[in-house]
């Protein structure tokens, strides 16, 4: 699968966000300003589940119509199950 420039940004971002939350802590900064962008972080990182299971949905339900292997709705179920267990 091809991942949009999009997601892979974001997930650089929440990278150097958890490079500053490691600092933060390293430098034992307050327990509520680390806690918040901790929370800052899973909202990133949850909006970026969403995002690749968007675009997973499109193409393979794309592919399922192409190859007639797989039904479209077996195909929207599964990426509903990833949004599920990703929470």
């Amino acid at each position: 699968m091809d991942y949009s420039k999009q997601s892979v940004h974001r997930l650089k971002r929440v990278e150097g966000q958890l490079r500053g939350v490691l600092a933060m802590m390293e430098e034992e900064k307050d327990c509520k300003d680390v806690v918040t962008q901790l929370s800052a972080i899973r909202t990133a990182i949850d909006r970026t589940i969403g995002l690749v299971v968007s675009e997973n949905l499109v193409s393979c339900v794309r592919e399922a119509r192409e190859d007639d292997d797989r039904e479209p709705d077996d195909v929207i179920k599964e990426a509903v199950n990833l949004l599920v267990k990703s929470r």
